[in-house]
């Protein structure tokens, strides 16, 4: 992979329409996580209130469009026989899938970070007076990130292999039931459904009867998952590789 080839990526988002899927991602986490600005519970546990309902709206949205945030720059490969056009200049399918997940995956980034901001600072502007929980914020935007990261590799792994992307479309929807299944199971067995379970692992806020408390995420296995992720990307993208030469 060089860095011509990225930058091609992201002169190829200006007509796939992959700014306008995050910019929906952003806005919908968004306004699910503060329209309980005005609530019980954020008048009494703000931060927590605000933590638990960005929580519930990234699982809820991440799954699907994630998986069209993939679909997007690999669907033009597959109608315009792209891959073999980039073979010929020299650029293998792994090396332009991971071109690919470098460039949109910098896009997934930026719109993980820009929500986890904005909710922040619509909890700022609505009066909070309790302090900012700076380790329990950071450390959820971090983990989301990896987890984000590694769904969306795994969908672009999925898009490049298979020409007909309603497939992914489809993983993204059971992925949504899989994310709210693993927020219902015991952490253990949630550890059992990656990445869609580490939703669930990572949230730093839990209902306890009617009292909210904080918890302690589950940040080694997400950072193990993160690792583990990358390593089978690398590999699968090096075998694309193989069964093209």
């Amino acid at each position: 992979m060089t860095g011509r080839a990225v930058a091609n990526e992201f002169a190829k988002m200006r007509r796939l329409r992959v700014v306008p899927v995050a910019v929906a991602m952003v806005l919908g986490v968004v306004a699910l996580s503060c329209q309980g600005l005005t609530g019980p519970d954020f008048a009494e546990h703000p931060w927590r209130s605000l933590l638990a309902s960005m929580s519930l709206a990234v699982s809820l949205l991440s799954p699907v469009l994630l998986a069209v945030l993939a679909s997007r720059p690999v669907d033009i490969e597959h109608r315009g026989n792209g891959w073999l056009l980039s073979q010929t200049s020299g650029l293998s399918p792994g090396e332009l899938c991971r071109a690919k997940c470098a460039a949109t995956g910098a896009v997934v980034v930026g719109a993980t970070l820009l929500q986890s901001g904005l909710v922040g600072a619509l909890g700022e502007l609505a009066g909070t007076t309790a302090a900012f929980p700076v380790r329990q914020w950071l450390g959820y935007t971090a983990a989301i990130v990896i987890i984000n990261l590694v769904l969306f590799a795994l969908h672009l792994l999925l898009a490049a292999r298979l020409s007909n992307q309603l497939v992914g479309l489809g993983l993204g929807v059971l992925g949504l039931f899989l994310t709210v299944t693993g927020s219902v199971l015991p952490a253990w067995l949630a550890h059992f459904l990656p990445p869609w379970g580490y939703y669930a692992l990572v949230s730093p806020v839990e209902y306890r009867g009617e009292n909210m408390v904080w918890l302690t995420p589950a940040y080694p296995s997400t950072l193990a998952l993160g690792i583990a992720g990358g390593a089978v990307f690398l590999l699968l993208t090096r075998l694309f590789d193989r069964q093209e030469a």
